[in-house]
C-alpha cells in the first residue's frame, strides 16, 4: 500500500480558498481603542479576539504587521477591547476605514486609565498591554484584563463576509 503525505502533492497553497474557508467561522466584532500621549484617540476594528486564561485574566487579539497603528498599540501600556453589540455595524465600519476620525461620530466614556470605552457595546475589557508575539503577517497581542463590564445586548457577528446579529 502506498500512502502519500498531504505535502507530497506539492500543490500551490490556495489563499483564496483559505480565506473562504475561514469566513465560515462566525466571530464577534470588536473595536480596540487606546489613548495616545498627546491625548488623541486611536481605534480599529478586529474580529480576532479570544480568551486565553482565567487566572490570570488574559485575552488576545491580533493586528497586521503592516498596520499603521502597530507602533501605537505596541507602545501603549493600556487599551480597551470593545465587543460591539448587534446594532453597531456602522461603528465597526467607521473604525475599519481610514479617513474621518471615528471618535468624532461615536459616543464614548473614559476608563479609569483614560482609554475610550464605546457606549452601546455588549462588553468591554480594559487591558494592560502584557505581551506581543509576531506570527506570520500579524502580531498577537495578549492583554491582562484589569477591569471589564458587560450588558445583555446581543453581540455583533461577522460571518461569510457580512455583519449579522444571529
Amino acid at each position: 500500500m502506498n500512502i502519500s503525505s498531504p505535502r507530497a502533492d506539492a500543490r500551490q497553497f490556495d489563499t483564496v480558498q483559505f480565506r473562504r474557508a475561514l469566513s465560515q467561522f462566525a466571530t464577534g466584532v470588536t473595536v480596540i481603542t487606546t489613548r495616545l500621549a498627546d491625548g488623541t484617540f486611536r481605534g480599529l476594528t478586529a474580529s480576532s479576539f479570544n480568551s486565553v486564561s482565567l487566572d490570570p485574566p488574559l485575552v488576545l487579539w491580533s493586528l497586521g504587521s503592516a498596520a499603521n497603528s502597530l507602533p501605537i498599540f505596541s507602545g501603549n501600556s493600556h487599551y480597551v477591547i470593545n465587543v460591539l453589540s448587534a446594532g453597531q455595524a456602522d461603528v465597526a465600519r467607521m473604525f475599519s476605514t481610514r479617513g474621518e476620525n471615528p471618535f468624532d461620530s461615536v459616543e464614548f466614556e473614559l476608563s479609569r486609565t483614560g482609554q475610550p470605552v464605546l457606549k452601546g457595546a455588549s462588553a468591554w475589557f480594559e487591558c494592560h498591554n502584557r505581551s506581543r508575539y509576531p506570527e506570520g503577517d500579524h502580531v498577537i497581542f495578549v492583554g491582562e484584563v484589569e477591569h471589564c463590564e458587560y450588558t445583555d445586548l446581543p453581540a455583533l457577528i461577522f460571518h461569510h463576509g457580512r455583519f449579522s446579529s444571529t
